[in-house]
């Protein structure tokens, strides 16, 4: 008990630092739990989808345990009991998941039925049909005849029902009585059977009809008390086949049920052999819970290792934290221990202290986090969290594992510390005093020069695709998120920061000695102070450069990847949106039948639909008529021409919601150079006018602003741009001729524009040719284009379609870039990525503030009698002021800088790394790394108000310093 006051007074005296620690623990417990929440989530988001698109066939929860007679073999009653037990019951509770769908069936061997009355039945007709017991019938079937066959035998004959279906394929007729002829223990055994009755499913697409309705078309079902006691029991006729089938509703599944419950499922084979010979599971859902688990996994170590350069951070600021308080408190520490204190109960204080504390903040902590994993499940990009349809968080066994192990780690972070000093006494604190100025262990031993190395090292396995190979990592739309790609960042901005910390000291010194005779009193003291107690500047310094660095990085890698991944995608498409509309067409030597030959948009060899444009100026397209190359149905002769009739293209333009809409031709030529094949390049016709209205040009892929080169292919009809790498693989040059065959037809081009990438065009895979549509029209056979739409802002895609059907045009495609980018926003494991980096640039600022201001403060307070006698020596309240204000910009202001500049220039370093091994090189458009002003800004608030705040604190406390009480005898404690 007195030990519970003497830590409760302790804590009440050093309070603030107190709080600042306990904060540092909700951070870390909340984080922590967060990742594992989100990923359970996200893997319940998995599981929905994968649902609905199993939709079809069997569920995905599907388990279907089948046995089947093998020869002469014969299953016993007692097995067959025993492993139906074992499946109705053990199975259900091991699995433990919520019942869709329980289904048994039992069947004897088929047989050919023989009416007993051959005037009520055709004798003729062949029945092969089977006698089967089927579990929960009533409650899945409407009676369309009759009733459910009765559970007793009377006079010799077993009631049966069937589908209705059954009674026209076989020719049966409610009232009929059969003979059924089956081998039972005393030989040939004949079965008299009467139909009661005709049902048909109440829902056809249940789980419950997982052998198919066809299936039960041959079966003559029977009640399950007259097929166990009559047929199996009294009769002794040996089981053919046996079905067990569940449909278990996964929504709900966790991530720490997957390894336990994949176990369990591969154990079933052998449990169910062993009750009962040649029984075996038939259809199983491990599959799915392997897939499950690999999914999870793999997210949870991508997110963890984005988040572990930010959780060791808040470790690193507890530990800062533990050591200002027990720095105040080691004189007090040497003290208890020089009065008789033993080690153990000084240890124990700061040990209760922290469990007391880290008890605390695994009550708070896992609340936050749970709203810490809402928030990175609602990202949508960097910073950037929308109102949608949240992931369903919970609280997991495993994300309170990954909290109280949080908090272990730091309370022995904080503890370790407390240690050392208990084992000092007074003597020894005396000492350490006076060794004060020696440099630390990390200095001593070069571990930044270690850490550089390491840096280093990982920047040439990056640089030789030596790791980004291995595929380890996660691949967002093309980008690969390799988890080394975060940490190696971020060790190089912590190794980074520790050689700076390294030659701060000979910095200050040189200063020092270059101005001693000539800079005023204030700085000259400023210089001095920071030479000779650098080492106690080291944690403040280090903890703004990793905070700000790591923010930066993370802002840059978030930004990179939205960016890069958007652009890649509107590349891909070039527009908003891209129709291929349904051409009629007939043939020269056919009847000119409208419906004689349709085609789909894109003619010959097609293309990826590229960033769209249009030209409001060259023909608006009207009904005219042209040849082209058709295609032939299956079956049909092949015609030699088909001539395709242009749909009005206005049309397009009138469309609600349409911004401007261009005409596209996208096919494969033969290209010739100087008489010379080249081979195949894929030609496009446009508009330009209306081409520059729809297309999505990233202006700096260009040598100049792409109207320019639109308005050449303006001014000469027979006008064409070409790649680069074309023009340099064949020497060619504006003004040089060449020739396409389209369509049979050579072509005549004069090339006014050389390009490096053009929208939708991909000059690796083949060489663009960008030339005018109605040229191409007037020189070769009219075929079928793409049309090119650039949408209002908020504008659907499914009225036009409507709109366009109402007109009677046939579309046989329609590609929307915005449909797609959502797809790609929503995608689990980048919304995971785009969260964790977010919650890490507003942890690390959050951080950086709390521990600038609090480390501000006791620094400050501690030094009081060193203020009040500069003060007492003559120093002014004025030249204080700006001493301390130097000090900061020296300290705090040079770090803020570091931080920032460090993290750019590893971004800078690593960041175009994200690219993945195979498209390094062939990447469109090129892979660039950018920084947005905004994130940019918000740091540098961050920054002004640290600064504002640590400048308040200081005029606060010289403010408040009085001389007199300042200098006094004695010593601080």
């Amino acid at each position: 008990m007195p030990m519970l006051r003497f830590l409760f007074r302790k804590m009440w005296n050093t309070r603030w630092l107190t709080f600042s620690t306990l904060l540092g623990l909700v951070m870390a417990v909340a984080f922590t739990t967060s990742i594992p929440m989100y990923a359970d989530g996200s893997l319940k988001r998995v599981v929905a989808k994968s649902l609905e698109e199993k939709s079809e066939g069997l569920p995905a929860g599907s388990l279907l345990m089948r046995y089947q007679a093998v020869g002469t073999e014969r299953a016993g009653l007692t097995e067959l009991n025993d492993v139906n037990v074992y499946i109705q019951d053990e199975i259900r509770k091991d699995v433990g998941f919520p019942l869709q769908t329980y289904a048994r069936s039992y069947t004897v061997k088929g047989a050919q039925l023989t009416p007993a009355d051959g005037t009520k039945a055709d004798p003729s007709k062949r029945r092969q049909m089977t006698l089967t017991a089927l579990s929960g019938l009533t409650d899945q079937v409407e009676w369309s005849i009759g009733q459910m066959a009765s559970g007793q035998v009377q006079n010799g004959i077993l009631e049966a029902v069937v589908l209705e279906e059954a009674l026209f394929r076989n020719d049966l007729h409610v009232g009929d009585v059969f003979s059924y002829s089956v081998a039972g223990a005393g030989g040939s055994q004949l079965l008299k059977v009467k139909i009661v009755g005709s049902f048909k499913p109440k829902n056809e697409t249940s789980a419950y009809w997982f052998q198919g309705l066809e299936g039960l078309v041959n079966a003559l079902i029977i009640h399950d008390d007259v097929f166990m006691k009559t047929l199996l029991t009294e009769k002794k006729i040996p089981l053919q086949l046996a079905n067990w089938y569940y449909a278990f509703d996964l929504r709900n599944i966790q991530t720490s049920q997957l390894s336990p419950l994949e176990n369990r499922l591969e154990r079933l084979d052998i449990n169910l052999f062993q009750k009962l010979k040649n029984t075996k599971v038939d259809v199983s859902f491990k599959q799915i819970l392997t897939e499950f688990k690999a999914q999870s996994l793999q997210m949870q170590i991508l997110l963890f290792t984005l988040a572990a350069p930010m959780i060791a951070m808040v470790f690193y600021y507890i530990v800062m934290n533990a050591r200002q308080s027990l720095d105040r408190q080691r004189g007090v520490i040497a003290i208890l221990r020089s009065r008789g204190g033993s080690t153990k109960q000084i240890v124990g204080i700061y040990f209760l202290e922290g469990l007391l504390l880290g008890a605390i903040a695994l009550l708070i902590g896992p609340f936050m986090g749970w709203f810490m994993a809402k928030s990175i499940g609602s990202s949508s990009g960097f910073l950037t969290f929308v109102d949608r349809k949240s992931i369903p968080v919970s609280f997991t066994n495993e994300a309170m594992l990954y909290g109280g192990l949080a908090v272990l780690i730091a309370i022995l972070a904080s503890v370790i510390p407390a240690v050392l000093f208990a084992r000092s006494s007074i003597v020894n604190y005396k000492q350490q005093l006076a060794r004060s100025d020696r440099s630390p262990l990390w200095q001593r031993w070069f571990i930044d020069i270690v850490l550089l190395g390491l840096v280093g090292y990982g920047f040439y396995l990056f640089d030789q695709r030596q790791v980004l190979s291995v595929q380890t990592g996660l691949t967002t739309d093309q980008l690969q998120v390799h988890p080394l790609l975060f940490f190696v960042p971020a060790l190089s901005i912590f190794a980074l920061g520790l050689f700076f910390l390294r030659i701060f000291p000979w910095l200050l010194r040189l200063f020092g000695w270059l101005g001693r005779k000539f800079l005023p009193v204030p700085l000259y003291l400023t210089l001095v102070q920071l030479s000779r107690s650098a080492k106690s500047y080291y944690p403040l310094m280090l903890l703004l450069i990793l905070t700000l660095g790591l923010g930066v990085y993370n802002s840059s890698a978030a930004r990179t990847i939205d960016l890069n991944s958007t652009e890649r995608i509107m590349y891909q498409y070039g527009t908003d949106v891209v129709l291929q509309t349904v051409w009629e067409g007939f043939s020269d030597d056919l009847p000119k039948d409208p419906n004689a030959g349709k085609s789909g948009g894109g003619a010959q060899g097609g293309g990826t639909a590229g960033a769209g444009g249009n030209n409001a100026g060259n023909g608006s397209g009207g009904s005219g008529g042209g040849e082209g190359q058709g295609g032939p149905k299956p079956g049909e002769e092949t015609p030699s021409k088909i001539r395709y009739v242009e749909p009005p293209f206005q049309m397009f333009r009138d469309l609600d919601g349409v911004q401007a809409a261009a005409r596209v031709l996208q096919m494969k030529g033969n290209v010739v150079v100087s008489g010379k094949s080249t081979g195949q390049g894929m030609i496009m016709g446009i508009d330009n006018a209306d081409f520059a209205k729809v297309a999505w040009f990233r202006p700096d892929l260009f040598p100049a602003h792409p109207n320019q080169y639109l308005n050449l292919l303006g001014s000469y009809e027979q006008a064409v741009i070409i790649p680069s790498n074309y023009a340099s693989k064949y020497a060619l040059k504006a003004g040089d001729l060449l020739s396409i065959t389209i369509g049979q037809q050579p072509v005549e081009f004069v090339i006014v524009g050389i390009l490096p990438y053009w929208p939708s065009q991909y000059p690796d895979q083949a060489p663009f040719f960008i030339a005018n549509l109605d040229y191409i029209y007037d020189q070769a056979p009219i075929t079928p284009y793409e049309v090119w739409l650039k949408m209002r802002p908020d504008a659907k895609v499914a009225p036009i379609v409507t709109a366009l059907q109402a007109k009677g045009i046939e579309l046989a495609s329609v590609k929307d870039v915005r449909n797609e980018l959502i797809i790609q926003k929503k995608l689990p494991a980048r919304g995971g990525v785009f969260g964790i980096l977010s919650l890490g640039f507003l942890v690390s600022v959050i951080v950086s503030l709390i521990g600038y201001m609090l480390y501000w403060f006791f620094n400050l307070s501690s030094r009081v009698v060193q203020f009040g006698v500069l003060r007492a020596m003559g120093l002014s309240r004025k030249q204080l002021t700006g001493m301390l204000l130097l000090e900061q910009g020296f300290t705090a202001g040079l770090s803020i800088a570091l931080g920032i500049g460090i993290g750019k220039l590893t971004s800078y370093f690593f960041l175009p790394f994200l690219q993945t091994s195979q498209n390094v090189k062939t990447q469109v458009p090129p892979f660039r790394v950018v920084f947005d002003s905004k994130d940019t800004y918000q740091l540098y608030f961050v920054v002004a108000f640290m600064m504002i705040t640590g400048a308040l604190l200081l005029f606060l406390h010289i403010r408040r310093l009085r001389v007199h009480q300042a200098v006094k005898l004695g010593e601080e404690k």
